[in-house]
């Protein structure tokens, strides 16, 4: 056994960080292709989409750390760790802590509403709407802003409690 492997569990299964990761790739991708690599652009968002789905359902059928009832937790028990985030006296959590947890929940949201916007664009009855492209690139952007806070806080919680979060998304695994 490795050194340090017995003082670590599994908090993320195969199945989430595929998942994860594949989003990753999907978003970057179809980030990269824009309109002037359309059919790139458009085979990334349906991937997406169809992560987002499955990522859904695993959200009600997967293992303990990728159920969201272990990680969505209440708007008051949300504020709570915020103020303890705040204070620099925030609990160490194995799972999501509560506002990575929401922030869960709003990535598979925005990353949803993208596409289906992105989809609905491509549809006679909705080709050429301005509304509609607006949304799809207003969403486009703040999906990014959400990103690059979901960064920020795995940065910030991998400071805070000295364990790397972008590790343990390859591995699964995290200290105790």
């Amino acid at each position: 056994m490795r050194n340090g492997a017995a003082s670590s569990q599994v908090v993320w299964d195969i199945v989430q960080r595929v998942l994860h990761w594949g989003l990753v790739a999907s978003i970057a991708a179809a980030w990269w292709a824009g309109e002037e690599r359309l059919a790139i652009h458009l085979a990334a968002g349906y991937v997406a989409l169809a992560i987002v789905a499955c990522r859904t359902i695993w959200g009600w059928t997967g293992s303990r750390h990728a159920r969201f009832a272990d990680f969505m937790q209440s708007p008051g028990a949300v504020w709570r760790y915020a103020r303890a985030v705040a204070a620099f006296d925030e609990p160490r959590w194995v799972g999501h802590n509560p506002l990575g947890g929401w922030m869960v929940a709003a990535l598979l949201a925005l990353i949803a509403s993208v596409c289906v916007t992105g989809w609905l664009y491509t549809t006679d009855r909705f080709w050429g709407l301005a509304w509609l492209e607006s949304m799809h690139v207003g969403g486009a952007w703040l999906l990014l802003g959400f990103i690059a806070l979901h960064v920020a806080g795995v940065f910030f919680t991998s400071w805070r409690h000295r364990e790397n979060l972008v590790a343990a998304m390859w591995t699964g695994r995290k200290r105790r």
